[in-house]
């Protein structure tokens, strides 16, 4: 095996037993490895210690910041330069070789990744799920991810979901080898993961339609890079009507997701029930005041469910 790569690999947790393995092998070539669990309860904790990695326990309080950005804020990296990879992520060889390089380079303080995303066991090649660019190399200290206003929406977790990383007045680049993206789990909780994110997704439409401020974030730019692109086509996108029938149309047919086949077809369907669900709890934001899933509790609640922000390596 090469000699170690000067990155420190965070990557954020909760009962991946399923994932861990393949991931935490693929980086095995960086200097250090930090995996911040959400205090799991299947074998993750395991895996990791006997990976030998560095394994911290991170208890969210229901505010800002979340685990990514309190890692980047808290933990003590020994190299200049992190690298995020979700637990169903992979960082390959030549992917290793590039990132070994670039960080050699004084010109750039970040680089952009692109996913190749698998679903069913197939490249998701079209449907414009390809490229899928991720700001995930950088230079610690100068790199924190935006703030969308979605920390108190419930169940969405204590984990950042597709917020972008802000690096201010930095020069970035993007790398040519692809980084694989592929869930080892059933589509039990590919659907359980995307009902979850469908009320983070509802809460960014829900601000976007009321003109939230878009202070500390990436913003959006028809003529920025390949993110604020995306963000830009998105405050469109949130005004159109019929979005689940559009959602599937844009996959499955402009953008050629037919050609993956079956696969293809499936993800096609499911990012339209995903826009549905989008779509409904946007109604219920928009009909109780930005308020989604706020049950009524009896006086004392607030005591017995509070929840301390601590935060303690395992």
């Amino acid at each position: 095996m090469s000699s170690k790569i000067p990155v420190s690999v965070l990557i954020p947790a909760k009962n991946e037993e399923a994932n861990l393995p393949a991931c935490l092998t693929s980086v095995a070539r960086a200097d250090e490895i930090f995996v911040v669990d959400s205090n799991s309860t299947d074998k993750s904790a395991e895996i990791v210690q006997n990976f030998g990695a560095n394994l911290v326990q991170f208890n969210f309080n229901g505010r800002w910041p979340k685990k990514k950005n309190w890692a980047l804020e808290n933990l003590p990296f020994r190299n200049e330069w992190v690298l995020i990879v979700d637990c169903d992520e992979r960082i390959t060889p030549e992917l290793w070789d590039e990132i070994a390089f670039a960080i050699e380079n004084p010109e750039y303080n970040g680089y952009y990744l692109n996913r190749r995303v698998f679903f069913l066991g197939k490249w998701i090649r079209y449907g414009g799920k390809y490229p899928d660019w991720n700001l995930r190399l950088f230079k610690h200290k100068f790199g924190r991810y935006e703030n969308l206003n979605t920390e108190d929406i419930a169940n969405t977790g204590d984990n950042e979901v597709h917020e972008h990383v802000i690096l201010e007045g930095s020069k970035v680049a993007y790398l040519k080898n692809d980084m694989l993206h592929e869930d080892f789990r059933d589509l039990f909780h590919w659907i359980e993961r995307h009902n979850r994110y469908s009320n983070w997704e509802a809460r960014v439409y829900y601000n976007l339609l009321t003109g939230k401020d878009d202070n500390g974030t990436i913003g959006a730019n028809l003529f920025g890079d390949d993110v604020q692109r995306k963000r830009f086509l998105k405050k469109i996108w949130v005004r159109l009507p019929y979005k689940p029938f559009l959602r599937f149309i844009l996959f499955y047919i402009l953008q050629l997701g037919f050609l993956d086949g079956k696969a293809g077809y499936i993800y096609g369907r499911l990012l339209s029930q995903y826009e549905y669900q989008i779509g409904v709890k946007l109604h219920e934001l928009m009909n109780c005041g930005g308020k989604l899933n706020q049950s009524k509790q009896p006086a004392n609640a607030s005591q017995s469910f509070k929840q301390e922000a601590t935060q303690t390596p395992a």
